[in-house]
């Protein structure tokens, strides 16, 4: 599948606080934790849990989140499909940058080791 304009747009104007939640809901309902939840974002984002907690009081939207991320330089190496759309082939940054974080956690939720997850 293909990410349209709009699509982009929808995705960039989400609210992350609006997410987080079901991301938190997801890890646990598979006995994985909130703090290994927030080493995954930290690895992607660069974001520590203060920073984090400021953005989800802000309700920045994905836009805002990833404009203020410091992207980790091998965040590259997350690929594959989440929700139907192959990372690798998502031209819009903000998108793939969401779809590489729903990747990442799709992976911790289902139980895959840290160190593979953080692409060690």
């Amino acid at each position: 599948m293909k990410v349209t304009t709009a699509q982009d747009e929808r995705i960039a104007q989400m609210k992350f606080s609006s997410v987080y939640p079901h991301y938190i809901t997801k890890v646990e309902k598979k006995g994985r934790t909130i703090a290994e939840l927030h080493e995954v974002i930290h690895w992607f984002t660069g974001f520590n849990d203060s920073k984090l907690q400021k953005l989800i009081d802000e309700q920045a939207t994905f836009e805002q989140f990833f404009k203020e991320a410091k992207l980790n330089p091998n965040a590259h190496l997350v690929h594959g499909v989440i929700c139907g759309y192959r990372i690798e082939e998502i031209e819009f940054p903000t998108t793939r940058n969401v779809r590489i974080l729903d990747k990442l956690v799709d992976e911790l939720a289902k139980g895959r080791k840290m160190e593979k997850i953080l692409r060690g």
